[in-house]
């Protein structure tokens, strides 16, 4: 068997343009300063920065500190949205959150992947949308291309490699249903 080997010198991300080099540039140092930052628990001043830099960000979102957003150009969250301390967004292309939704402490969202069939290891976007109610655990990690449908749970430390049907729970790596969600109305 004749094995090719992976050459990283022959990788070539030119086709992909997140943004003007300035732009990325700016957003890296306000990323760290305000969005990254431990010590900043003004959630009111994130969704501020986020919507300055292009974010489309709905009413009372709260963001806790430390959450790394890597460009806020392709992210949109609904209303009373919460993400979690150490969230990683990395949204290489279009991240969608729904209203209502909990994306919780630690967890990631992954735009991005390589193309492990050519040597060149190429970078492959693929969206992610998470509708609303739905719930990413904690520590739990959703790939490119998955939409976790309305109310869908991803339990903590799952891995989401296909799209989470609505009202369904999910656990495991890679995440298999394992029950649905049955909610109970507030009185």
């Amino acid at each position: 068997m004749n094995h090719v080997k992976v050459r990283n010198t022959e990788f070539n991300n030119g086709s992909y343009n997140p943004g003007s080099r300035l732009l990325v540039f700016i957003w890296y140092f306000f990323n760290l300063l305000f969005i990254q930052n431990a010590y900043n628990p003004l959630s009111k001043l994130k969704v501020f920065i986020l919507k300055l830099f292009g974010a489309k960000i709905g009413r009372g979102v709260i963001i806790k500190p430390s959450v790394n957003i890597k460009y806020p150009w392709f992210l949109e969250i609904g209303d009373h949205t919460w993400i979690g301390e150490n969230v990683w967004i990395d949204n290489l292309t279009s991240v969608k959150i729904g209203s209502n939704v909990c994306i919780s402490q630690g967890a990631m969202l992954l735009t991005g992947n390589h193309n492990y069939k050519k040597t060149s290891f190429d970078l492959i976007t693929k969206k992610i949308i998470i509708e609303d109610g739905a719930w990413v655990g904690a520590q739990s990690v959703v790939c490119p291309g998955v939409t976790c449908n309305s109310h869908s749970i991803l339990t903590v430390g799952s891995v989401a490699t296909k799209d989470l049907e609505p009202y369904m729970i999910y656990q495991g790596n890679p995440a298999t249903k394992i029950r649905e969600r049955k909610m109970e109305t507030v009185s």
